[in-house]
């Protein structure tokens, strides 16, 4: 179903992806850096979570100003926390690359606003970039240190912007509940050689719903 967002005097193109039976959670998916909501690797995510029973929202914000992505995905949460047609108790943000740095960054403003009602129930970083390539004293991991959900990070061991040894010291600070599933020999895009996109997007896929599903088990106990 495709709709469109306002956001300030303009609208983000957004698409859900709809299960068969109403979903209690949802999850908000968007692009990294370049591309769109249309990424191969959203697209698969998406169509996967959906056929699972899980509500997916997944839009497109291009601009390469975090602060600005940052409002933008802020701006999708309340309005999905605000519709009628999909009354969700939670979401889970979920980004690419820096989709995922400004999933992280509002779930780190929700936590200091006082509406903190606990609508967000989780992050899923798919490549976050904790540095720029080759410059690994300047860790982009000050909104992750802050965050109280679960995690879950799923990166590349060959991530040139994700050095696997400074990604598990980050999540060895973080005070939140966090799981790292490596891409064995992926890269940034989470390519590997001699493997396709497809088997790479199912291990990712299977990966994301496993942990979803653990995390929503471990709350209705």
């Amino acid at each position: 179903v495709k709709v469109k967002i306002p956001f300030g005097n303009k609208y983000l193109d957004a698409i859900f992806s709809v299960p068969e039976k109403k979903s209690t959670y949802g999850v908000i998916l968007t692009h990294g850096a370049g591309g769109d909501m249309n990424f191969p690797h959203l697209v698969s995510l998406a169509a996967y979570l959906a056929s699972h029973g899980v509500l997916c929202l997944r839009f497109t914000c291009k601009g390469l100003n975090i602060a600005y992505r940052t409002k933008a995905f802020k701006t999708v949460v309340e309005y999905l926390k605000l519709s009628d047609d999909y009354k969700l108790s939670g979401v889970f943000l979920a980004g690419r690359s820096m989709g995922s740095r400004a999933a992280a960054s509002v779930i780190r403003q929700f936590s200091h606003d006082d509406n903190d009602d606990d609508f967000i129930r989780g992050l899923v970083c798919l490549s976050y970039p904790l540095h720029r390539p080759k410059l690994q004293s300047k860790l982009r991991d000050e909104d992750l240190l802050f965050i109280r959900c679960p995690v879950l990070f799923v990166s590349g061991s060959a991530d040139e912007m994700c050095e696997k040894q400074l990604l598990e010291g980050v999540a060895s600070k973080m005070k939140a509940p966090k799981k790292i599933h490596w891409i064995d020999k992926a890269n940034h895009g989470l390519a590997v050689k001699g493997r396709t996109t497809d088997d790479v997007m199912e291990e990712i896929n299977t990966q994301v719903f496993s942990w979803f599903r653990e995390n929503i088990e471990l709350e209705h106990q």
